[in-house]
């Protein structure tokens, strides 16, 4: 299956932004309820493997009304990432996660850094949550 993904990747230029948005929202609805994978694994999972970052812009973009589980994608670390409003989106993901059944545990100081800012308090421990289906 990841040979097809790849070779349509690379059919599409490897840069088409709708098709590769559309496939990290088909592979983020395939999540399952109470799991968590992470921004690079569904940029592998989605042909293009150096894009985590914009794995993480499509969940940015959604729209309010979305259906997509945004809350159950994460940082390689576990920690869910920062998004520079004061943690109000680190508190909602962290709330829906919870809701999930998923144990978002807060590390004491920081912990692991997850970018230049610091930050990554909530961790989800990702050999318990995890989803990592082949790519």
């Amino acid at each position: 299956m990841s040979g097809q993904r790849t070779n349509e990747a690379e059919e599409h230029g490897g840069n088409n932004m709708a098709v590769f948005t559309s496939r990290v929202y088909e592979i983020t609805h395939s999540i399952p309820y109470g799991k968590v994978t992470t921004y690079k694994h569904i940029a592998v999972m989605s042909g293009f493997p150096n894009h985590s970052r914009h794995v993480g812009n499509a969940m940015r973009d959604l729209p309010p009304n979305s259906t997509v589980p945004w809350q159950r994608v994460i940082s390689s670390a576990g920690f869910i990432s920062p998004r520079g409003d004061d943690g109000l989106s680190v508190q909602r993901q962290r709330e829906a996660l919870i809701a999930e059944g998923v144990e978002v545990m807060t590390v004491a100081g920081g912990g692991a850094s997850i970018n230049a800012h610091g930050g990554g308090k909530e961790k989800v421990d990702l050999k318990r949550y995890g989803w990592f289906p082949e790519a």
